[in-house]
């Protein structure tokens, strides 16, 4: 988000040998042997089912059923063996069943549990247990506010973690970026501006860094972090009204902040924090900072070449998680990048390949207002996009907020404007990154 207002034996079977006798004898036994197999007709060997798949990148598609093992017989058969034989396969047949996935899974759940799952509902740090009802309901995650941790987060989100049905687990998110976007630095440590680490530090001085504050994240329960920002922006100020990067991004230069990137990435995964890599397509030298109003990025054929290497990087070195920003990007259409199919479907997941869980920015800012959408209906069109986590601020009723969204994807797939193999796909992208296996 942006700014401080931010947030996975066959069991062949062999025909037993028949015991070593001299001559004629064992003739005999074999010939007899065989005319038993040929009145009792041939058997069918255990048909192999396909393994449980769960995990980032892997298809959470189900598997397809497993094909039936073929019956070889005789033509010299009498009708009533080839009838046996029918029947051994039909009794395979039957009791081969469909191999077990997330999705399968999923796919029994209500839609408003399915819902709820793709959302991350915003609690102060202070007073984490203010999100029990969401987290028991089903929400995917809970992003924390605030700028100072108590010194008992870990516990307080213990107990929060203990009422998630199943106990599936819980996304914890958080913004440490470092320098004025920090929310529990009095816990975990600090870092400095993203822009001092890539024009003081190598990466492997990033990456140590990091890990550092990573591992005390884990500590205190804290398992996602909303960072790092790899937008490629030089300008030497701080972020603002018509600026929301700044001191923010680690360079003005592509490759500086690619390395850089990786390196801060890298280092949250050591510690055991799972990474966002934001904003896509790159909010570096955007009109405006969407949390205020409208924005646009630079034209989509300039990020091609500037914004976008930073995020291939990331993907190639395996990003978990990436956010899509709120500007709209000249040249893919007028809708914020967050509520854009072009954006996610098409470039994300297609062009780049992507697999792992799009998170949209927080939906509650101006930049989805001024495009004519609630947050509400916000959400349902960034699931319609592609996306499979929503955010929004904490401000208001978040318990009202929380249903009002649940109730408009219920809807929304009742009504058939977002497909229910959308809903699935996205609740399994939620579990992916969690490392959950509905089936173990």
């Amino acid at each position: 988000m942006n700014l401080l207002s931010h947030r996975d034996r066959r069991s062949a079977t062999t025909p037993p040998r028949l015991p070593g006798r001299a001559g004629n004898a064992r003739i005999l036994s074999t010939a007899a042997a065989m005319a038993a197999m040929l009145l009792a007709g041939c058997g069918t060997g255990t048909p192999r089912a396909a393994p449980p798949s769960s995990g980032p990148g892997v298809s959470l598609a189900p598997s397809a059923t497993p094909s039936q093992s073929r019956s070889t017989f005789s033509p010299a058969l009498t009708s009533t063996s080839t009838s046996t034989s029918t029947s051994t396969s039909a009794s395979t047949s039957a009791s081969t069943s469909t191999a077990c996935t997330n999705s399968t899974k999923l796919a029994g759940w209500s839609n408003r549990r399915l819902a709820m799952l793709t959302m991350a509902v915003p609690v102060p740090e202070t007073s984490v247990s203010d999100a029990t009802s969401e987290v028991s309901a089903g929400a995917g995650g809970v992003v924390l506010f605030g700028s100072k941790a108590p010194s008992d987060l870990g516990s307080r989100l213990t107990s929060l973690k203990s009422h998630v049905p199943g106990h599936l687990g819980l996304l914890v998110m958080t913004d440490e970026e470092g320098g004025g976007i920090q929310r529990m630095a009095n816990l975990v440590g600090s870092l400095p501006w993203p822009a001092y680490m890539g024009a003081h530090w190598t990466p492997a001085q990033i990456q140590q860094n990091v890990t550092k504050v990573a591992t005390k994240m884990a500590a205190a329960q804290v398992n996602m972090d909303l960072a790092p920002v790899v937008d490629v922006d030089g300008r030497n100020m701080a972020p603002s009204h018509t600026n929301p990067d700044g001191w923010r991004s680690f360079s003005g230069n592509t490759s500086v902040v690619s390395k850089a990137g990786v390196a801060y990435m890298n280092g949250l995964r050591a510690g055991g924090v799972i990474p966002v890599v934001k904003h896509f397509p790159g909010l570096g030298g955007s009109t405006y900072n969407s949390d205020f109003g409208a924005a646009r990025t630079l034209p989509w054929s300039t990020l091609q070449k500037v914004g976008i290497p930073p995020f291939t990087a990331a993907i190639k070195a395996g990003a978990p998680a990436i956010m899509v920003s709120n500007n709209i990007v000249p040249g893919l259409g007028t809708n914020p990048a967050s509520l854009s199919p072009t954006v996610i479907s098409s470039e994300l997941r297609g062009k780049l390949g992507f697999k792992g869980l799009v998170v949209t920015d927080s939906l509650s800012a101006k930049a989805i207002s001024a495009a004519g959408f609630s947050i509400p209906a916000a959400a349902v069109q960034a699931l319609r996009s592609g996306a499979d986590m929503v955010m929004f601020d904490l401000g208001g009723n978040v318990s009202s907020q929380t249903s009002s969204i649940a109730t408009a994807i219920t809807n929304a797939v009742a009504g058939g404007h977002l497909s229910r193999s959308r809903l699935i796909d996205a609740a399994g992208h939620v579990l992916a990154v969690r490392h959950v296996n509905l089936c173990s």
